[in-house]
């Protein structure tokens, strides 16, 4: 997904959160605990090909930023999650394999970096 639909997607959250009027096509819905906005169609106004989306999320790779605290001192680790594994990741903090406060999620692509 490219950025300007992520930040529009945040903009949306935005509005609906400071309950300015939000056109139909941006309804915030809600479900299972969470806010969501379904999207059709990417940026250029094209349908999405679960192919292409499938391939794209294993590109995907995620720096997940944890804190932990220990014996007094903040600590800040930060893991390399593939995509195929950001559910497991996350899973094992509510098995509590792993522990700590979940500070930030950031995706990046490898082949992006200079």
């Amino acid at each position: 997904m490219s950025d300007d639909i992520n930040q529009k997607v945040i903009n949306i959250f935005s509005r609906h959160n400071k309950s300015l009027p939000v056109p139909d096509s941006e309804k915030v819905k809600y479900y299972a605990g969470f806010n969501y906005v379904k999207l059709s169609r990417d940026g250029n106004g094209n349908k999405f090909n679960a192919e292409h989306l499938v391939k794209y999320s294993k590109t995907c790779r995620y720096i997940v930023r944890v804190m932990r605290e220990n014996n007094g001192e903040t600590f800040l680790y930060n893991y390399d999650v593939p995509s195929d594994d950001l559910y497991r990741f996350l899973k094992s903090f509510e098995e509590n394999t792993l522990d700590g406060t979940i500070i930030e999620i950031e995706k990046y692509h490898p082949e992006d970096l200079a």
